[in-house]
């Protein structure tokens, strides 16, 4: 009874989790009438939807647009995050206080930057500009990557960085061959949260952006007119979107899983 009542739970929850996905996709692939249609499981597939993102509303820009500021920011931040944390976590940099001012920095709601950021933003010329977004989710995701990694770091015990020492490695040598190996699965999941993050973003590329630099989660808002909401093409582009994440945490899963856990269990 236990099993099955464990079984039933893992399908229950994989059904939630799961559904919504397979209706977006079901959906993309009906006609308008099928999509209002009383039976929602008698259908003929089509994929005019996706031929109405490639030729009468062109999607593709706004898709490269996310994969550039995502993939951008998210680097950038890595590259910064490692070494701010690694210094936090072994030499205490700051006393606290550095640390601190960084992660204050996702204290308070976005909405609340908003208008700072966009009165700076449009001095600076970077409103709808790949620089203005890549920037701002830099700072955003900086500061959560620098407290994520942080408590990885000090997972790992100082007695090994010591050891190398003995041995004569200096410390570049020892981030690059013993910490950084063991570390992987906490850098796995701090990019992949923050790969997702800046993919999934709305409000600042929706105040900050027009056509140049629209992302795609802007995209959607423009299927919801003020006449009709064009489900069919915006279950299309939802497909596709979700598409990047979905393979990323694919190829990092094994990461992934091994970050979620980092430090859970201590003998």
């Amino acid at each position: 009874m236990r099993k099955a009542l464990f079984w039933l739970a893992v399908g229950l929850m994989v059904f939630v989790f799961v559904f919504p996905v397979l209706w977006i996709y079901v959906t993309a692939l009906k006609a308008p009438d099928d999509i209002f249609s009383d039976n929602p499981f008698i259908f003929t597939p089509t994929l005019e939807n996706f031929d109405y993102l490639i030729n009468v509303r062109p999607a593709f820009g706004e898709l490269l647009n996310s994969m550039i500021m995502s993939v951008c920011s998210t680097i950038i931040v890595m590259l910064i995050s490692l070494p701010a944390a690694y210094s936090f976590a072994r030499f205490n940099t700051g006393n606290g206080h550095i640390l601190f001012i960084t992660i204050s920095t996702r204290m308070f709601p976005g909405v609340v930057a908003a208008i700072p950021f966009f009165l700076l933003f449009r001095t600076l010329g970077l409103l709808d500009t790949h620089l203005g977004l890549v920037l701002l989710y830099t700072y955003f995701n900086m500061s959560f990557a620098t407290f994520l990694l942080y408590g990885f770091f000090r997972e790992i015990p100082e007695s090994l960085e010591h050891a190398a020492m003995l041995d004569g490695y200096d410390r570049i040598t020892i981030l690059r061959r013993i910490v950084f190996p063991l570390i992987k699965p906490g850098v796995a999941i701090t990019t992949m949260f923050c790969l997702i993050w800046s993919w999934n973003e709305f409000l600042f590329a929706f105040l900050f952006t027009r056509r140049v630099a629209r992302t795609v989660s802007v995209g959607q808002s423009t299927f919801w007119g003020s006449v009709e909401i064009q489900w069919g093409p915006m279950a299309a582009l939802m497909c596709i979107a979700v598409l990047p994440t979905l393979i990323a945490a694919w190829i990092m899963q094994r990461h992934v899983v091994r970050g979620l856990t980092f430090g859970a269990v201590k003998g």
